[in-house]
């Protein structure tokens, strides 16, 4: 096996470890209400919205994440791209469980 092919591998378990994170953080209720490829999607979108603020810092260094805001753009996003309907409720904890997965995987590194 190649050393591309371990890091893809590698990439696949720890994303299913932060969708196993996600799901155990929403409960049983929400975990219904959305399908695993929808969680992955959340996920990349709420990447792609931190990215897009990480240059909005301010004087101490910190980013001000609005979690209500990041529901909103997942729920343009995924009209726009043809994904969901969510339910508003399940995607503010997929938010706040994804914020606390990398804060945890942050908090372990250091």
């Amino acid at each position: 096996m190649s050393s591309i092919d371990n890091e893809i591998l590698l990439g696949a378990e720890e994303d299913a470890k932060e969708v196993a994170f996600i799901y155990n953080y929403i409960g049983q209720e929400n975990c219904e209400k959305i399908s695993e490829d929808d969680v992955y999607y959340c996920i990349d979108v709420v990447l792609e919205y931190l990215d897009s603020i990480s240059s909005k810092t301010d004087e101490d260094g910190f980013i001000d994440i609005d979690v209500e805001e990041i529901v909103r753009y997942i729920e343009k996003k995924a009209k726009k791209e043809g994904m969901g309907p969510y339910d508003h409720d399940a995607l503010m904890l997929i938010v706040d469980a994804e914020l606390e997965y990398n804060e945890q995987q942050t908090d372990e590194e250091n």
